[in-house]
């Protein structure tokens, strides 16, 4: 039977999974991450990062979203099965528990630097329930 912590763990991890997801989504169909400047756009399409010539801004670009996207789908599918797993794994590592907080502040901290609020309020979101779930846990 899942405990509140862990409940509350498995709700955060879900949000960063959607959030992955949805950004994965945008990368891939339509023109959200696009620039606004159509020269731009056609300016990165074909001018390439001074680390390689073998890629584009655009591409290099994409690979970004892509992996980026990647990242919080996995760290969503693993918390939140290492929250619902019948063992309680999770729960008794300090380790992983302290991982996930710190893997989630790092999001927020990027999400209020550079991100827009959409992302941020997610972040924010999950990073406030995973921390529910640690003072549920060990206070």
């Amino acid at each position: 039977m899942p405990t509140v912590p862990s409940i509350l763990i498995a709700a955060s991890a879900i949000i960063v999974f959607i959030l992955g997801a949805l950004h994965l989504l945008l990368t891939y169909w339509g023109t959200a991450f696009e620039p606004r400047d159509p020269g731009l756009l056609a300016s990165m399409k074909t001018v390439s990062p001074r680390v390689s010539r073998q890629t584009t801004m655009w591409r290099a670009g994409i690979g970004f979203h892509a992996s980026h996207s990647l990242g919080a789908m996995l760290f969503g599918a693993m918390y939140a099965y290492l929250a619902l797993e019948g063992s309680g794994f999770l729960m008794r590592s300090v380790f992983l528990m302290m991982l996930g907080m710190t893997s989630l502040a790092a999001y927020l901290l990027l999400a209020w630097l550079y991100w827009f609020k959409v992302p941020f309020r997610g972040i924010l979101l999950a990073t406030g329930l995973y921390a529910a779930a640690l003072i549920a846990q060990f206070a």
